[in-house]
């Protein structure tokens, strides 16, 4: 029962792109009086995944990564990405036409303050710009003495042709058996830590914070149900929710009760403005410059603190963790049927990354709870493995021929809850080298599942957990370890990370992460094993001192034993290996029969004790 658009694997963007389109936007940025533009990857609500409409990054450049930014100046151009997307920036943009640059480190607004002219002025949409981000833009253009300036409309959609039109996705409400509490408290609670806060008033421009709140889920952005729209709820509990109005049912309307006012989405304006002399706060890493400007100008207050959703909805409540353990179950299911299919049917060197994704896609689709996949499935054989975010398409696509390494990371969007899970299997017989990577990786993943510390941790204080064993073989990756998770949210959600750079934030009960190092070879093969785990309560330690937390594993899927040198595990770690596949086998284990069934038993036999 499909309730989603197939994973599409044509070519989307590329260097035409940007020669058909460069010349549009210039024309209208001379129409304005405008040297340059600013074309960051966001829309109006700082969505990760954006709506075919907002993808203005894309039309302009031909990029189409999920992180980027671009300037346009009247005689030169640049792109800019992180690591990740160094290769496929390469492959999408027309270097006559841009420079490729670093989007970390000096970024955007090095590159002005080296390249805008004198006395220019570089335009900007202010709804698609956070105000800590613009400062710093602005710093750099002044550097170079230009300035920026704000436009109302924004020259890109002035000069796209066929825009596509905004989602209009209706609005449904999201069972209390699934969100575990009614929106009524959920707003209660969020109102008096808006009055904790010395404010008024929060305006709310995130979809997820959105969804979670009102205890509603949408179809506006795809692999994420959620709607687009605002709301300022005010420290009493009650509410407005600005929102197109065909979005809303009558049993919306019911379901959101008396104390939630409903008013289009493009009165949002007149509602900022209707807190002259509140004090309301805004989140700058979440709220557009947009926002703060409208309510500074209406004289309102502005207090600049984190969305006060961000962190209740990433400490899920029992409900949540339940409908999570149930959606992994399930899932683990479909992956399981998958990876027998694997280890049978696709050693043959005649499947491909697309068949083995449609393969995938077709085994969740029997699951009648599934409602969109979580993102786009990354299937990654040989050196496009070795490319974290890879998405193939009909130009990269490769066959699964004996000799490297599969790497599929994917997962689905239940009413219960959301997955994320990579696994990484070998095609033919891998090498000694893929083998030990493998482990390493394996090693790094298990000390993060056994990790206890006390309150108070973050996620940046544990990654080192997970990147030791490949640092003392002078390895590494360069993605993070573990992002938050939302509950039939999206598949990323903050405020906790596990990273290098992880947040300040403290890791808490309830919250969901991933656990997910990996090491990639360039031009040669990837490898990822990435479990979602939950915090748990603090508990005493025999003999110890301190009341520790640590992680529940939620997702259950084989771990490939033929890529297990476990000549380098320790006791502890063959241990939780074992343990790890009996629980793999007691969850998932009913749920299939015949030859998967026992290709399942095998997969999951233990190694303690084996011979390699």
């Amino acid at each position: 029962m499909t309730h989603y658009r197939p994973q599409s694997f044509e070519v989307k963007g590329g260097p035409q792109w940007g020669r058909d389109h460069l010349p549009l936007l210039r024309a209208k940025l001379a129409e304005a009086g405008l040297d340059g533009f600013l074309i960051p990857h966001e829309d109006e609500y700082n969505n990760e995944y954006l709506p075919d409409r907002a993808e203005r990054l894309a039309w302009a450049t031909g990029f189409t990564g999920s992180a980027g930014a671009a300037v346009v100046l009247k005689n030169k151009a640049a792109v800019f990405v992180d690591g990740r997307y160094t290769v496929q920036g390469r492959a999408q943009i027309d270097p006559e036409l841009f420079s490729l640059e670093d989007l970390t480190g000096a970024g955007v607004a090095g590159w002005l303050a080296d390249n805008a002219p004198s006395g220019g002025r570089i335009g900007y949409d202010p709804k698609l710009h956070s105000p800590d981000a613009l400062d710093k833009l602005t710093r750099g253009a002044r550097k170079a003495g230009a300035e920026l300036v704000r436009v109302d409309t924004n020259p890109i959609d002035a000069a796209w042709e066929n825009q596509p039109e905004p989602p209009m996705a209706p609005l449904v409400p999201h069972p209390v058996e699934f969100a575990g509490e009614d929106h009524a408290s959920k707003r209660s609670r969020i109102g008096e830590a808006i009055a904790e806060d010395g404010a008024d008033a929060a305006a709310i421009t995130a979809p997820a914070s959105l969804a979670w709140l009102f205890n509603l889920r949408g179809g506006d952005v795809m692999r994420s149900p959620l709607p687009l729209g605002a709301a300022i709820i005010h420290k009493d509990g009650t509410a407005t929710l600005f929102v197109e109005p065909d979005k809303i049912s009558d049993e919306v309307r019911s379901h959101l009760g008396n104390e939630v006012a409903i008013r289009p989405e493009d009165e949002f304006e007149a509602g900022l403005k209707d807190m002259t002399g509140k004090k309301v706060s805004a989140d700058p890493a979440t709220a557009s410059a947009w926002v703060f400007d409208t309510l500074e100008a209406a004289d309102a207050t502005v207090v600049r603190r984190r969305d006060p959703v961000a962190l209740p909805k990433a400490m899920k409540n029992e409900t949540e963790l339940k409908g999570a353990a149930a959606a992994h179950v399930r899932d683990g299911a479909a992956l399981v049927r998958f990876l027998h299919w694997l280890d049978t049917e696709a050693q043959s060197g005649e499947v491909d990354e697309i068949t083995a994704a449609q393969k995938l896609a077709s085994l969740r689709d029997q699951i009648p709870e599934l409602r969109d996949f979580s993102f786009d499935t990354i299937s990654g054989y040989g050196a496009n493995g070795a490319l974290p975010h890879y998405r193939v398409s009909e130009a990269s696509n490769l066959k699964l021929t004996p000799g490297s390494l599969y790497l599929v990371d994917s997962g689905g969007q239940y009413p219960d809850g959301t997955t994320d899970v990579t696994r990484t299997v070998p095609i033919g017989e891998p090498t000694a080298e893929m083998r030990e990577r493998f482990t390493l990786v394996l090693k790094g993943h298990i000390a993060l599942a056994l990790a206890r510390f006390p309150q108070g941790t973050t996620g940046g204080q544990l990654d080192i957990l997970a990147r030791l064993p490949l640092y003392l073989r002078g390895l590494d990756y360069g993605h993070g370890t573990g992002h938050g998770v939302g509950s039939f949210l999206g598949v990323h959600e903050g405020p906790q990370r596990i990273a290098k750079a992880g947040s300040d934030e403290p890791l808490q009960p309830g919250m969901i992460c991933s656990n997910e190092p990996g090491y990639y070879k360039e031009n040669e093969y990837g490898i990822r094993i990435e479990n979602l785990i939950y915090v748990t309560d603090p508990e005493p330690i025999e003999n110890g001192d301190i009341d520790m937390m640590g992680f529940e594993n939620l997702t259950w899927a084989p771990i490939h034993k033929s890529l297990v040198d476990i000549h380098l595990l320790t006791p502890t770690e063959v241990a939780w290996l074992d343990d790890y596949h009996a629980g793999v086998r007691e969850h998932v284990l009913p749920l299939v029969d015949g030859e998967v069934a026992s290709w399942l038993i095998k997969a999951c036999e233990p190694v303690s004790g084996s011979t390699p």
